[in-house]
């Protein structure tokens, strides 16, 4: 049905979605006086509460960022929606039948493409549930009895099977009305020579669900001995489906975080399964990736206790070596992180579902409440490789832990975990101080990577443009083209894209070794050759490897930097120029051009 949305239809929404039931989706809110509540803004990172919403008025408004609006505006900003998209949205939660004015197919689409694609999703994933009955799907039914899942919680996460056939989810979807290329855009489907495929076949599969219940992708496990893909498949970057902003489980947990003021963090979809079977209902999971910023940025909306976070983050990691690196790594991120944040380790190695299994609900429990401060875990860590009998192993632990300790940030935790640590060691405490005056400014990083300028956000990125340069010149080789000598201010920086660009800069032909040594061979010195081996090497995010999408937003944000350098010399030009000279109006519209410019870069490394 073609038209715009009648406006008495658009009215009735607007009456009938209370703004604070919508924003709660995303906000813990608490009483703010005068009628209005607060909570942290979802639009801007901030450590105490600005974001406000005044339900007698329907209306929202930020006093951090001066974003505001109605319920309509805010689901269009936080949802990326269209208008339409945001009105049907709302029609759908306050059962509002839409009507549509016929004659004015050119004003709007029937419907927006997130609608398209969350009702395809909510399809595929009704068809996966019905096929987990299928005689077909023992083999599932079996894998989730094994891991002590009956019926009833297969229907509480709404876990299903794909069918082995190539394409039983197309002939079901085109059957429900959906096109092709909505299949392809939600990443259901897959594209190969001859056609487009079930992405996901003869696998289990879990809904991926945002914050507000709707299934923006899925994660698939395989099953059969002969599937020759990865053990867990996901669903791909798509319009809805973003691995870096998305939380299994949270759809169910969202309201116990917000009421306990505590979120746990597995590492698996049955871990997530058996901790809410379990008792533990504030349990969540990433979903392909590892726990990050993003991650971090939605659950702080969530934990928000009055002005400060007080909330409790406890992580889940297996007890081995691996386990002790991703908590490591977590430690690094808590220092952003406003909250206390806990890691719970099973001694034995058991993750939730096993110790479910084999132990009962209540030794999940257990695992949860005898969590330990991740600040201490992190140096106890490190303490567990080496001889503490010995003189050389306390001397050799403390030069590894004292790094640790000297980088907390908070002024009442540092001091503390130093006496710990004398403690833990056996040392005096002056002997322990006297490392971390030493160790003031390391990198966490356990042989982390060797740094040749200062580490200010604009010569990072320098470096990481150079690595991506280097490391693929194939996915790079389009937007380096654009990249000029100005956007390398530091010398150091500037003197390896020379030499990249002297050997003819990256193209898609180009391959490791080969390329790497074409660039050595016009390095005008040894210490620039030893900068391009550095950088040949030092690694990109595990996540961002081999992802075009990772390089172009490096070298989207190089191109800001180095726009944004231009801008302020262009100012400085107009505001010198007579007033009342063409040569002012040139400057002016370079400068407005330049802006414009600017802001299209920004979009794109934020994408």
């Amino acid at each position: 049905m073609n038209g715009r949305i009648r406006d008495e239809d658009v009215a009735l929404v607007r009456e009938r979605a209370r703004i604070d039931d919508i924003v709660r989706d995303y906000v813990a809110l608490k009483p703010a006086g005068g009628g209005s509540l607060k909570g942290l803004c979802p639009f801007h990172d901030e450590r105490s509460p600005s974001f406000h919403v005044t339900p007698s008025k329907g209306m929202f408004y930020c006093f951090g960022c001066q974003e505001g609006g109605d319920v309509i505006s805010f689901l269009t900003k936080i949802d990326h929606l269209s208008f339409t998209e945001a009105i049907e949205k709302l029609a759908g939660r306050t059962g509002v039948t839409l009507r549509y004015v016929e004659g004015t197919a050119g004003l709007q689409r029937d419907t927006g493409q997130r609608t398209r694609l969350v009702a395809l999703n909510r399809s595929a994933a009704e068809f996966f549930t019905q096929q987990l009955a299928s005689p077909e799907a023992q083999i599932a039914r079996e894998f989730l009895t094994s891991r002590g899942f009956d019926t009833d919680a297969w229907a509480m996460f709404g876990v299903g099977y794909a069918p082995r056939t190539w394409d039983a989810v197309i002939k079901h979807l085109r059957g429900a009305g959906f096109a092709e290329a909505d299949m392809l855009t939600a990443g259901v489907v897959s594209q190969g020579s001859r056609g487009t495929f079930d992405r996901f076949r003869g696998r289990l599969i879990w809904p991926i669900r945002d914050l507000t219940g709707d299934v923006v992708g899925f994660g698939a496990r395989k099953l059969f001995d002969d599937d020759d893909g990865p053990k867990y498949l996901n669903t791909p970057e798509t319009p809805l489906y973003k691995k870096s902003q998305v939380l299994y489980g949270l759809d169910l947990a969202r309201r116990d975080i917000s009421k306990t003021q505590r979120a746990v963090i597995v590492e698996g979809y049955t871990d997530v399964m058996a901790c809410h079977l379990a008792g533990v209902p504030i349990a969540v999971a990433t979903c392909g990736t590892a726990f990050g910023g993003d991650h971090i940025k939605i659950l702080r909306r969530l934990l928000m206790d009055d002005d400060r976070m007080r909330g409790e983050v406890v992580f889940t990691f297996d007890g081995d070596a691996a386990g002790q690196r991703a908590a490591l790594k977590a430690f690094g991120d808590d220092q952003r992180f406003m909250a206390q944040t806990f890691v719970a380790v099973e001694p034995h190695g058991l993750d939730p579902c096993d110790l479910r299994l084999q132990q009962g609900d209540g030794a999940v429990r257990d695992l949860i409440d005898h969590r330990v401060p991740l600040f201490e875990f992190a140096i106890r860590s490190v303490l567990g490789a080496y001889d503490l009998d010995s003189a050389e192993g306390r001397i050799n632990a403390l030069r590894e832990a004292a790094p640790i300790v000297a980088s907390i940030k908070d002024p009442a935790l540092r001091p503390e975990y130093a006496r710990r640590l004398a403690g833990w060691l056996g040392l005096a405490e002056g002997e322990v101080t006297r490392a971390l005056r030493r160790d003031a400014a390391p990198s966490l990083a356990r042989g982390g990577n060797r740094q040749t300028a200062p580490n200010d956000p604009a010569t990072s990125v320098q470096r990481e443009a150079l690595k991506c340069a280097l490391q693929e010149p194939g996915l790079s080789s389009g937007w380096y083209a654009t990249v000029e000598a100005s956007a390398y201010p530091h010398p150091a920086y500037l003197s390896v894209h020379e030499a990249v660009m002297a050997a003819g800069g990256p193209r898609p032909e180009l391959t490791d070794a080969p390329w790497i040594q074409a660039v050595l061979q016009v390095c005008p010195d040894d210490e620039v050759r030893t900068r391009v081996r550095e950088l040949s090497v030092d690694p990109m995010p595990v996540s961002a490897a081999a992802d075009a999408r990772y390089i172009t937003s490096v070298i989207a944000r190089l191109l800001e930097f180095d726009a944004s350098r231009r801008i302020e010399d262009l100012r400085g030009r107009v505001q010198r120029a007579d007033e009342n000279s063409p040569q002012r109006d040139a400057l002016f519209a370079e400068l407005m051009s330049l802006e414009a410019y600017r802001r299209d870069l920004r979009e794109q490394g934020e994408a």
